[in-house]
Protein backbone atom coordinates (compact mmCIF):
# COMPACT_ATOMS: atom_id res chain seq x y z
CA UNK A 1 0.00 0.00 0.00
CA UNK A 2 1.45 3.36 -0.94
CA UNK A 3 0.92 6.83 0.48
CA UNK A 4 -2.10 8.46 -1.02
CA UNK A 5 -4.70 11.16 -0.62
CA UNK A 6 -3.58 14.72 -0.36
CA UNK A 7 -0.41 16.42 -1.38
CA UNK A 8 2.50 15.99 0.96
CA UNK A 9 2.85 19.69 1.80
CA UNK A 10 1.14 21.49 4.67
CA UNK A 11 -2.50 22.49 4.22
CA UNK A 12 -4.43 25.51 5.25
CA UNK A 13 -6.12 23.57 8.03
CA UNK A 14 -2.86 22.24 9.41
CA UNK A 15 -0.11 24.87 9.63
CA UNK A 16 3.44 23.63 9.41
CA UNK A 17 5.28 22.97 12.65
CA UNK A 18 6.89 26.36 13.29
CA UNK A 19 9.63 25.08 15.55
CA UNK A 20 12.91 24.01 14.01
CA UNK A 21 14.25 20.66 15.16
CA UNK A 22 16.01 21.25 18.50
CA UNK A 23 19.66 20.39 18.88
CA UNK A 24 20.74 17.36 20.84
CA UNK A 25 22.01 19.67 23.57
CA UNK A 26 18.58 21.33 23.84
CA UNK A 27 16.89 17.90 24.00
CA UNK A 28 19.16 16.75 26.79
CA UNK A 29 18.94 20.04 28.68
CA UNK A 30 15.13 19.97 28.62
CA UNK A 31 15.15 16.33 29.74
CA UNK A 32 17.44 17.25 32.61
CA UNK A 33 15.01 19.99 33.65
CA UNK A 34 12.13 17.53 33.93
CA UNK A 35 14.20 14.89 35.68
CA UNK A 36 15.16 17.56 38.20
CA UNK A 37 11.53 18.64 38.61
CA UNK A 38 10.41 15.04 39.09
CA UNK A 39 12.99 14.65 41.84
CA UNK A 40 12.02 17.95 43.46
CA UNK A 41 8.25 17.39 43.37
CA UNK A 42 8.57 13.91 44.94
CA UNK A 43 11.31 14.81 47.41
CA UNK A 44 12.85 13.03 49.29
CA UNK A 45 12.08 9.90 47.24
CA UNK A 46 15.19 10.15 45.07
CA UNK A 47 17.46 10.16 48.12
CA UNK A 48 16.61 6.52 48.88
CA UNK A 49 14.41 5.02 46.15
CA UNK A 50 15.07 1.48 47.34
CA UNK A 51 13.89 2.06 50.91
CA UNK A 52 11.29 4.84 50.73
CA UNK A 53 7.83 3.75 49.65
CA UNK A 54 4.09 4.34 49.84
CA UNK A 55 3.55 0.77 51.01
CA UNK A 56 1.10 2.05 53.59
CA UNK A 57 -1.27 2.07 50.59
CA UNK A 58 -2.43 -1.26 49.15
CA UNK A 59 -2.45 0.07 45.59
CA UNK A 60 1.25 0.95 45.76
CA UNK A 61 2.07 -2.62 46.77
CA UNK A 62 -0.28 -3.96 44.10
CA UNK A 63 1.55 -2.04 41.39
CA UNK A 64 4.95 -3.09 42.70
CA UNK A 65 3.76 -6.69 42.47
CA UNK A 66 2.29 -6.19 38.97
CA UNK A 67 5.50 -4.80 37.53
CA UNK A 68 7.53 -7.55 39.15
CA UNK A 69 5.12 -10.21 37.85
CA UNK A 70 5.14 -8.88 34.28
CA UNK A 71 8.93 -8.69 34.22
CA UNK A 72 9.13 -12.26 35.57
CA UNK A 73 6.49 -13.81 33.35
CA UNK A 74 7.41 -12.15 30.08
CA UNK A 75 10.66 -14.12 29.99
CA UNK A 76 9.42 -17.31 31.67
CA UNK A 77 5.97 -17.95 30.21
CA UNK A 78 4.73 -14.99 28.14
CA UNK A 79 1.77 -16.92 26.72
CA UNK A 80 0.37 -17.06 30.26
CA UNK A 81 1.20 -13.48 31.19
CA UNK A 82 -2.24 -12.89 32.69
CA UNK A 83 -2.37 -16.12 34.70
CA UNK A 84 -0.85 -14.48 37.76
CA UNK A 85 -0.18 -16.27 41.03
CA UNK A 86 -3.00 -14.65 43.04
CA UNK A 87 -6.60 -15.76 43.68
CA UNK A 88 -5.86 -19.47 43.08
CA UNK A 89 -7.46 -21.31 41.27
CA UNK A 90 -8.77 -18.48 39.05
CA UNK A 91 -7.32 -17.73 35.60
CA UNK A 92 -6.45 -14.36 34.03
CA UNK A 93 -6.10 -12.76 37.45
CA UNK A 94 -3.73 -10.05 36.19
CA UNK A 95 -6.75 -8.75 34.27
CA UNK A 96 -8.43 -7.78 37.54
CA UNK A 97 -6.28 -4.62 37.45
CA UNK A 98 -4.23 -2.60 34.97
CA UNK A 99 -1.46 -4.73 33.50
CA UNK A 100 1.09 -1.85 33.43
CA UNK A 101 2.96 -3.54 30.60
CA UNK A 102 4.97 -0.55 29.34
CA UNK A 103 6.05 0.76 32.78
CA UNK A 104 6.93 -2.83 33.71
CA UNK A 105 9.13 -3.22 30.64
CA UNK A 106 10.84 0.07 31.41
CA UNK A 107 12.09 -1.24 34.75
CA UNK A 108 12.32 -4.93 33.82
CA UNK A 109 16.15 -4.83 33.50
CA UNK A 110 16.35 -3.65 37.11
CA UNK A 111 14.10 -6.48 38.26
CA UNK A 112 16.00 -9.06 36.21
CA UNK A 113 19.20 -7.82 37.85
CA UNK A 114 17.73 -8.47 41.30
CA UNK A 115 16.41 -5.03 42.29
CA UNK A 116 13.49 -4.96 44.69
CA UNK A 117 9.96 -4.26 43.41
CA UNK A 118 9.99 -1.11 45.56
CA UNK A 119 13.05 0.29 43.81
CA UNK A 120 11.64 -0.61 40.39
CA UNK A 121 8.33 1.07 41.24
CA UNK A 122 10.02 4.27 42.36
CA UNK A 123 12.18 4.46 39.25
CA UNK A 124 9.06 3.96 37.11
CA UNK A 125 7.31 6.70 39.10
CA UNK A 126 10.08 9.24 38.55
CA UNK A 127 10.45 8.22 34.91
CA UNK A 128 6.74 8.64 34.24
CA UNK A 129 6.64 12.18 35.60
CA UNK A 130 9.86 13.22 33.86
CA UNK A 131 9.00 11.68 30.47
CA UNK A 132 5.45 13.02 30.47
CA UNK A 133 6.68 16.54 31.12
CA UNK A 134 9.56 16.28 28.65
CA UNK A 135 7.59 14.88 25.71
CA UNK A 136 4.79 17.41 26.27
CA UNK A 137 7.44 20.14 26.29
CA UNK A 138 8.93 19.01 22.99
CA UNK A 139 5.54 18.75 21.26
CA UNK A 140 4.28 22.14 22.43
CA UNK A 141 7.61 23.76 21.60
CA UNK A 142 7.38 22.31 18.10
CA UNK A 143 3.82 23.54 17.64
CA UNK A 144 4.44 27.02 19.04
CA UNK A 145 8.17 27.64 18.34
CA UNK A 146 8.53 28.60 22.02
CA UNK A 147 10.70 26.74 24.50
CA UNK A 148 9.03 28.66 27.32
CA UNK A 149 5.62 27.50 26.16
CA UNK A 150 6.87 23.93 25.96
CA UNK A 151 8.41 24.06 29.43
CA UNK A 152 5.25 25.55 30.89
CA UNK A 153 2.96 22.95 29.32
CA UNK A 154 5.29 20.16 30.38
CA UNK A 155 5.19 21.36 33.98
CA UNK A 156 1.41 21.75 34.01
CA UNK A 157 0.77 18.34 32.43
CA UNK A 158 3.25 16.35 34.51
CA UNK A 159 3.09 18.10 37.88
CA UNK A 160 -0.37 19.03 39.05
CA UNK A 161 -2.86 18.31 41.79
CA UNK A 162 -3.99 15.11 40.11
CA UNK A 163 -0.63 13.49 39.40
CA UNK A 164 0.96 14.46 42.70
CA UNK A 165 -1.89 12.83 44.63
CA UNK A 166 -1.72 9.68 42.49
CA UNK A 167 1.81 8.52 43.22
CA UNK A 168 0.43 5.10 44.16
CA UNK A 169 -1.23 4.81 40.73
CA UNK A 170 1.76 4.41 38.43
CA UNK A 171 -0.37 4.29 35.25
CA UNK A 172 -1.65 7.83 35.86
CA UNK A 173 1.91 9.16 35.78
CA UNK A 174 2.80 7.78 32.34
CA UNK A 175 1.21 9.95 29.65
CA UNK A 176 4.39 10.38 27.62
CA UNK A 177 2.96 8.77 24.48
CA UNK A 178 -0.25 10.79 24.37
CA UNK A 179 1.32 14.04 23.02
CA UNK A 180 3.03 11.97 20.31
CA UNK A 181 -0.32 10.44 19.39
CA UNK A 182 -1.73 13.96 18.98
CA UNK A 183 1.16 14.83 16.66
CA UNK A 184 0.55 11.69 14.60
CA UNK A 185 -3.20 12.33 14.48
CA UNK A 186 -2.66 15.92 13.36
CA UNK A 187 -0.38 14.75 10.55
CA UNK A 188 -2.75 11.94 9.59
CA UNK A 189 -5.62 14.40 9.22
CA UNK A 190 -3.57 16.92 7.28
CA UNK A 191 -1.70 14.44 5.05
CA UNK A 192 -3.24 10.97 5.18
CA UNK A 193 -0.65 8.26 4.51
CA UNK A 194 0.38 4.81 5.60
CA UNK A 195 3.31 6.26 7.52
CA UNK A 196 1.16 8.63 9.54
CA UNK A 197 -1.48 5.97 10.14
CA UNK A 198 1.11 3.54 11.46
CA UNK A 199 2.66 6.24 13.64
CA UNK A 200 -0.75 6.97 15.17
CA UNK A 201 -1.31 3.25 15.78
CA UNK A 202 2.07 2.75 17.43
CA UNK A 203 1.80 5.75 19.76
CA UNK A 204 -1.73 4.76 20.71
CA UNK A 205 -0.70 1.18 21.45
CA UNK A 206 2.23 2.29 23.60
CA UNK A 207 -0.02 4.64 25.57
CA UNK A 208 -2.73 1.99 25.84
CA UNK A 209 -0.23 -0.52 27.23
CA UNK A 210 0.53 1.70 30.21
CA UNK A 211 -2.86 0.64 31.59
CA UNK A 212 -6.43 -0.18 30.63
CA UNK A 213 -7.91 3.02 32.07
CA UNK A 214 -5.54 5.12 30.02
CA UNK A 215 -6.28 2.96 26.97
CA UNK A 216 -9.97 3.89 27.19
CA UNK A 217 -9.35 7.55 28.00
CA UNK A 218 -6.85 7.92 25.17
CA UNK A 219 -9.17 6.32 22.60
CA UNK A 220 -12.04 8.65 23.48
CA UNK A 221 -9.73 11.68 23.64
CA UNK A 222 -8.29 10.90 20.19
CA UNK A 223 -11.77 10.50 18.73
CA UNK A 224 -12.91 13.82 20.23
CA UNK A 225 -9.78 15.51 18.88
CA UNK A 226 -10.46 14.16 15.38
CA UNK A 227 -14.11 15.25 15.50
CA UNK A 228 -12.95 18.82 16.06
CA UNK A 229 -11.70 18.90 12.45
CA UNK A 230 -14.75 17.75 10.41
CA UNK A 231 -13.56 19.30 7.14
CA UNK A 232 -10.71 16.80 7.01
CA UNK A 233 -12.92 13.72 7.33
CA UNK A 234 -12.45 12.80 3.70
CA UNK A 235 -12.67 9.31 2.30
CA UNK A 236 -8.89 9.14 2.22
CA UNK A 237 -8.54 10.08 5.88
CA UNK A 238 -11.21 7.61 6.93
CA UNK A 239 -9.45 4.77 5.08
CA UNK A 240 -6.14 5.47 6.75
CA UNK A 241 -7.80 6.06 10.13
CA UNK A 242 -9.40 2.62 9.82
CA UNK A 243 -5.99 1.20 8.96
CA UNK A 244 -4.55 2.77 12.13
CA UNK A 245 -7.44 1.38 14.18
CA UNK A 246 -7.01 -2.10 12.68
CA UNK A 247 -3.27 -2.17 13.38
CA UNK A 248 -3.78 -0.92 16.93
CA UNK A 249 -6.55 -3.44 17.52
CA UNK A 250 -4.43 -6.32 16.27
CA UNK A 251 -1.49 -5.34 18.48
CA UNK A 252 -3.70 -4.90 21.54
CA UNK A 253 -5.79 -8.04 21.06
CA UNK A 254 -3.54 -10.32 23.16
CA UNK A 255 -3.88 -7.85 26.01
CA UNK A 256 -7.64 -7.39 25.60
CA UNK A 257 -8.72 -11.03 25.40
CA UNK A 258 -7.86 -11.84 29.04
CA UNK A 259 -10.14 -9.00 30.17
CA UNK A 260 -12.91 -10.42 27.99
CA UNK A 261 -12.42 -13.92 29.38
CA UNK A 262 -12.40 -12.58 32.94
CA UNK A 263 -15.64 -10.77 32.24
CA UNK A 264 -17.27 -13.95 30.93
CA UNK A 265 -15.85 -16.29 33.59
CA UNK A 266 -16.03 -14.25 36.81
CA UNK A 267 -18.12 -11.18 35.93
CA UNK A 268 -15.32 -8.62 35.66
CA UNK A 269 -16.94 -5.26 34.97
CA UNK A 270 -18.49 -2.20 36.57
CA UNK A 271 -22.16 -1.32 36.86
CA UNK A 272 -23.32 2.20 36.16
CA UNK A 273 -24.32 2.51 39.80
CA UNK A 274 -20.77 1.65 40.86
CA UNK A 275 -19.38 4.14 38.33
CA UNK A 276 -21.67 6.82 39.75
CA UNK A 277 -20.02 6.42 43.16
CA UNK A 278 -16.58 7.03 41.65
CA UNK A 279 -17.46 9.91 39.32
CA UNK A 280 -16.39 13.50 39.68
CA UNK A 281 -18.31 16.08 41.62
CA UNK A 282 -18.02 19.77 40.66
CA UNK A 283 -16.06 20.43 43.84
CA UNK A 284 -13.32 18.01 42.70
CA UNK A 285 -12.30 20.69 40.21
CA UNK A 286 -11.82 23.05 43.16
CA UNK A 287 -9.69 20.59 45.13
CA UNK A 288 -5.98 21.37 45.03
CA UNK A 289 -3.21 19.34 46.61
CA UNK A 290 -0.57 22.05 46.34
CA UNK A 291 0.27 23.51 49.74
CA UNK A 292 -0.39 27.12 48.77
CA UNK A 293 -3.96 26.42 47.68
CA UNK A 294 -4.74 23.64 50.15
CA UNK A 295 -3.84 25.74 53.15
CA UNK A 296 -5.45 28.98 52.01
CA UNK A 297 -8.78 27.95 50.50
CA UNK A 298 -9.02 24.48 48.95
CA UNK A 299 -8.95 22.27 52.04
CA UNK A 300 -12.75 22.27 52.28
CA UNK A 301 -13.11 20.75 48.80
CA UNK A 302 -10.47 18.04 49.13
CA UNK A 303 -12.05 14.60 49.46
CA UNK A 304 -9.49 12.42 47.70
CA UNK A 305 -9.69 13.54 44.06
CA UNK A 306 -7.85 16.77 43.25
CA UNK A 307 -8.51 18.22 39.79
CA UNK A 308 -7.90 21.94 40.26
CA UNK A 309 -5.54 22.78 37.38
CA UNK A 310 -4.05 25.89 38.96
CA UNK A 311 -4.53 29.61 38.43
CA UNK A 312 -1.56 29.79 36.05
CA UNK A 313 -3.05 27.06 33.88
CA UNK A 314 -6.54 28.57 33.86
CA UNK A 315 -5.42 32.10 33.00
CA UNK A 316 -3.04 31.13 30.21
CA UNK A 317 -5.42 28.49 28.87
CA UNK A 318 -8.03 31.23 28.59
CA UNK A 319 -5.54 33.26 26.55
CA UNK A 320 -4.90 30.24 24.35
CA UNK A 321 -8.63 29.69 23.98
CA UNK A 322 -9.18 33.27 22.82
CA UNK A 323 -6.15 33.57 20.56
CA UNK A 324 -5.11 30.14 19.29
CA UNK A 325 -8.16 27.88 19.04
CA UNK A 326 -9.68 29.77 16.13
CA UNK A 327 -6.51 29.82 14.05
CA UNK A 328 -4.77 26.55 14.95
CA UNK A 329 -6.47 23.16 14.44
CA UNK A 330 -4.14 21.60 16.96
CA UNK A 331 -5.41 23.91 19.66
CA UNK A 332 -8.96 22.97 18.64
CA UNK A 333 -8.07 19.30 19.01
CA UNK A 334 -6.79 19.95 22.52
CA UNK A 335 -9.89 21.92 23.45
CA UNK A 336 -12.15 19.18 22.08
CA UNK A 337 -10.63 16.31 24.03
CA UNK A 338 -10.44 18.47 27.14
CA UNK A 339 -14.16 19.26 27.01
CA UNK A 340 -15.00 15.62 26.32
CA UNK A 341 -12.86 14.44 29.24
CA UNK A 342 -14.39 17.04 31.57
CA UNK A 343 -17.91 15.90 30.67
CA UNK A 344 -17.06 12.19 30.89
CA UNK A 345 -15.50 12.63 34.34
CA UNK A 346 -19.02 13.07 35.75
CA UNK A 347 -19.88 9.54 34.69
CA UNK A 348 -23.58 8.63 34.30
CA UNK A 349 -24.57 12.16 35.33
CA UNK A 350 -23.44 13.09 31.81
CA UNK A 351 -26.21 11.42 29.71
CA UNK A 352 -24.02 10.34 26.73
CA UNK A 353 -21.92 8.32 29.18
CA UNK A 354 -24.76 5.82 29.51
CA UNK A 355 -24.95 5.35 25.75
CA UNK A 356 -21.18 4.95 25.39
CA UNK A 357 -21.23 2.44 28.24
CA UNK A 358 -23.49 0.25 26.10
CA UNK A 359 -21.80 0.64 22.69
CA UNK A 360 -18.12 0.86 23.73
CA UNK A 361 -17.41 -2.32 25.77
CA UNK A 362 -14.05 -1.22 27.26
CA UNK A 363 -15.86 1.58 29.09
CA UNK A 364 -17.69 -1.07 31.14
CA UNK A 365 -14.38 -1.85 32.82
CA UNK A 366 -13.95 1.69 34.12
CA UNK A 367 -15.00 2.32 37.70
CA UNK A 368 -13.29 5.65 38.43
CA UNK A 369 -14.84 7.95 35.83
CA UNK A 370 -13.39 10.82 37.84
CA UNK A 371 -10.02 9.92 36.33
CA UNK A 372 -11.20 11.25 32.97
CA UNK A 373 -10.56 14.60 34.64
CA UNK A 374 -6.82 14.10 34.22
CA UNK A 375 -7.22 14.62 30.47
CA UNK A 376 -9.13 17.84 31.12
CA UNK A 377 -6.17 19.02 33.22
CA UNK A 378 -3.81 17.94 30.42
CA UNK A 379 -5.81 19.91 27.85
CA UNK A 380 -5.67 23.06 29.96
CA UNK A 381 -1.93 22.63 30.40
CA UNK A 382 -1.35 22.38 26.65
CA UNK A 383 -3.67 25.28 25.88
CA UNK A 384 -1.75 27.32 28.46
CA UNK A 385 1.37 26.75 26.36
CA UNK A 386 -0.44 28.11 23.32
CA UNK A 387 -1.51 31.08 25.42
CA UNK A 388 2.00 31.87 26.62
CA UNK A 389 3.40 31.54 23.10
CA UNK A 390 0.80 34.03 21.87
CA UNK A 391 1.70 36.52 24.59
CA UNK A 392 5.37 36.15 23.68
CA UNK A 393 4.57 36.70 20.02
CA UNK A 394 2.81 39.95 20.90
CA UNK A 395 5.72 41.02 23.12
CA UNK A 396 3.52 40.88 26.22
CA UNK A 397 5.48 38.12 28.00
CA UNK A 398 9.16 38.99 28.24
CA UNK A 399 11.55 36.74 30.10
CA UNK A 400 10.92 38.04 33.66
CA UNK A 401 7.19 37.35 33.33
CA UNK A 402 7.82 34.05 31.59
CA UNK A 403 10.17 32.94 34.38
CA UNK A 404 7.63 34.02 36.98
CA UNK A 405 4.91 31.97 35.26
CA UNK A 406 7.12 28.87 35.22
CA UNK A 407 7.85 29.30 38.92
CA UNK A 408 4.18 29.89 39.68
CA UNK A 409 3.08 26.77 37.79
CA UNK A 410 5.37 24.60 39.89
CA UNK A 411 4.70 26.46 43.13
CA UNK A 412 0.96 25.92 42.79
CA UNK A 413 1.46 22.16 42.50
CA UNK A 414 4.14 21.87 45.19
CA UNK A 415 3.48 19.20 47.82
CA UNK A 416 7.04 18.21 48.82
CA UNK A 417 8.42 17.03 51.14
CA UNK A 418 6.23 13.93 50.95
CA UNK A 419 6.00 11.44 53.81
CA UNK A 420 7.05 7.94 52.80
CA UNK A 421 7.00 4.59 54.59
CA UNK A 422 10.37 2.85 55.10
CA UNK A 423 10.67 -0.47 53.27
CA UNK A 424 12.87 -2.94 55.12
CA UNK A 425 12.74 -5.80 52.67
CA UNK A 426 11.23 -9.26 52.96
CA UNK A 427 11.60 -10.96 56.36
CA UNK A 428 14.29 -13.69 56.55
CA UNK A 429 11.71 -16.30 57.57
CA UNK A 430 10.46 -16.27 53.99
CA UNK A 431 13.79 -17.68 52.85
CA UNK A 432 12.06 -21.03 53.31
CA UNK A 433 9.65 -20.38 50.42
CA UNK A 434 11.96 -21.63 47.62
CA UNK A 435 12.18 -24.97 49.45
CA UNK A 436 8.42 -25.41 49.14
CA UNK A 437 8.68 -25.90 45.37
CA UNK A 438 7.09 -24.15 42.41
CA UNK A 439 3.96 -26.33 42.60
CA UNK A 440 3.12 -25.23 46.13
CA UNK A 441 -0.21 -23.49 46.74
CA UNK A 442 -0.13 -21.11 49.71
CA UNK A 443 -2.63 -19.37 51.91
CA UNK A 444 -1.85 -16.64 54.43
CA UNK A 445 -4.05 -16.72 57.53
CA UNK A 446 -6.03 -15.17 59.10
CA UNK A 447 -7.66 -14.74 55.70
CA UNK A 448 -8.71 -11.07 55.27
CA UNK A 449 -12.42 -10.45 54.96
CA UNK A 450 -13.87 -8.60 52.01
CA UNK A 451 -13.83 -5.39 54.07
CA UNK A 452 -10.10 -5.91 54.79
CA UNK A 453 -9.21 -6.84 51.23
CA UNK A 454 -6.13 -4.58 51.11
CA UNK A 455 -4.45 -6.61 53.87
CA UNK A 456 -3.57 -9.21 51.24
CA UNK A 457 -1.20 -6.80 49.48
CA UNK A 458 1.89 -7.46 51.67
CA UNK A 459 1.59 -11.20 50.99
CA UNK A 460 1.76 -10.48 47.27
CA UNK A 461 4.99 -8.55 47.74
CA UNK A 462 6.47 -11.52 49.61
CA UNK A 463 5.37 -13.83 46.79
CA UNK A 464 7.71 -12.04 44.38
CA UNK A 465 10.48 -14.16 45.89
CA UNK A 466 9.20 -17.40 44.32
CA UNK A 467 5.86 -16.69 42.59
CA UNK A 468 4.07 -19.63 44.17
CA UNK A 469 0.32 -19.67 43.70
CA UNK A 470 -1.88 -18.55 46.57
CA UNK A 471 -5.49 -18.10 47.58
CA UNK A 472 -4.83 -14.57 48.76
CA UNK A 473 -4.82 -11.58 46.48
CA UNK A 474 -5.55 -7.88 46.24
CA UNK A 475 -6.63 -6.14 43.05
CA UNK A 476 -9.22 -3.85 41.53
CA UNK A 477 -11.77 -6.67 41.49
CA UNK A 478 -12.74 -9.50 43.82
CA UNK A 479 -13.67 -12.76 42.10
CA UNK A 480 -16.62 -14.69 43.56
CA UNK A 481 -14.19 -17.34 44.85
CA UNK A 482 -12.63 -14.77 47.19
CA UNK A 483 -15.91 -14.37 49.05
CA UNK A 484 -16.18 -18.16 49.34
CA UNK A 485 -12.66 -18.41 50.74
CA UNK A 486 -13.27 -15.61 53.23
CA UNK A 487 -16.47 -17.22 54.50
CA UNK A 488 -15.00 -20.73 54.74
CA UNK A 489 -11.84 -19.56 56.55
CA UNK A 490 -13.41 -17.04 58.92
CA UNK A 491 -13.29 -19.53 61.85
CA UNK A 492 -9.87 -20.99 61.15
CA UNK A 493 -8.63 -23.17 62.79
CA UNK A 494 -11.59 -25.54 62.91
CA UNK A 495 -12.33 -28.84 61.21
CA UNK A 496 -14.43 -27.28 58.44
CA UNK A 497 -11.82 -24.66 57.47
CA UNK A 498 -8.94 -27.15 57.46
CA UNK A 499 -11.00 -29.55 55.34
CA UNK A 500 -11.82 -26.68 52.96
CA UNK A 501 -8.13 -25.86 52.50
CA UNK A 502 -7.39 -29.46 51.59
CA UNK A 503 -10.31 -29.56 49.14
CA UNK A 504 -9.27 -26.41 47.24
CA UNK A 505 -5.69 -27.67 46.82
CA UNK A 506 -3.69 -25.67 49.36
CA UNK A 507 -0.35 -27.33 50.19
CA UNK A 508 1.13 -24.87 52.69
CA UNK A 509 -0.44 -22.66 55.35
CA UNK A 510 1.30 -19.52 56.61
CA UNK A 511 -0.10 -18.25 59.90
CA UNK A 512 0.63 -14.74 61.17
CA UNK A 513 0.63 -15.14 64.93
CA UNK A 514 0.43 -11.39 65.51
CA UNK A 515 -3.10 -11.35 64.12
CA UNK A 516 -4.43 -14.45 65.87
CA UNK A 517 -5.36 -14.94 69.51
CA UNK A 518 -3.31 -17.19 71.76
CA UNK A 519 -6.22 -19.62 72.08
CA UNK A 520 -6.50 -20.05 68.32
CA UNK A 521 -2.76 -20.47 67.95
CA UNK A 522 -2.87 -23.23 70.55
CA UNK A 523 -5.65 -24.99 68.63
CA UNK A 524 -3.38 -25.43 65.59
CA UNK A 525 -1.73 -28.37 67.35
CA UNK A 526 -5.08 -30.20 67.36
CA UNK A 527 -5.02 -30.78 63.60
CA UNK A 528 -2.76 -33.58 62.36
CA UNK A 529 -3.11 -32.25 58.80
CA UNK A 530 -0.95 -29.25 59.79
CA UNK A 531 2.77 -30.04 60.11
CA UNK A 532 4.86 -27.14 61.42
CA UNK A 533 7.82 -26.55 59.11
CA UNK A 534 9.45 -23.34 60.37
CA UNK A 535 8.63 -20.35 62.56
CA UNK A 536 10.31 -17.11 63.60
CA UNK A 537 8.07 -16.68 66.61
CA UNK A 538 5.39 -14.77 64.71
CA UNK A 539 5.04 -16.43 61.33
CA UNK A 540 4.41 -20.17 61.24
CA UNK A 541 4.74 -22.17 58.02
CA UNK A 542 2.81 -25.44 57.94
CA UNK A 543 2.75 -28.29 55.46
CA UNK A 544 -0.88 -29.26 54.84
CA UNK A 545 -1.73 -32.89 54.15
CA UNK A 546 -5.01 -34.71 53.71
CA UNK A 547 -4.64 -36.52 57.02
Amino acid sequence: MSDGGRASGPTASSPPDPGARPSRRAWLASLAVFVGLAVAHTWPLATAPGTLSRNDNGDAVLHEWIMAWVAHQVVNDPLHLFDANIFFPERNTLAYSDHLFVPSMMVAPLLWAGASPVLAHNIALLAGLALTGWVTCLVVRRWTASWAAGLLSGCLVAFNSFTLTRLTQIQDLHLEFFPLLLVALDRLMARPSVRHALAAAVWYVLQALTGTYVMVFTALAAFAAAVSRPREWTGTFIRYALLAAAVAGALLLPFLLPYYFARVEVGLGRSLEEVRQFSAAPTDYLAAAGRVHFVTWSRRYFEGDALFPGVTSLVLAAVGLLTAVRRDPRARMVLAFGLAAFAMSFGPAFPPYRWLYLVFPPLAGIRGAVRFGQFAVVALGVLAGFGLARLQHRGQARWPLTAALLVAANAEAWVAPITYTPYRGIAPVYDVLPRLGRQAVLVWLPFPSSAQFQLNAPFMLVSTRTWQRMLNGYSGFKPPSYYRHAEALARFPDAASVRYLVEVGVTHVLVDGRNMTADRLAQLADFPQLHLWVTDGNLRVYLLTAS
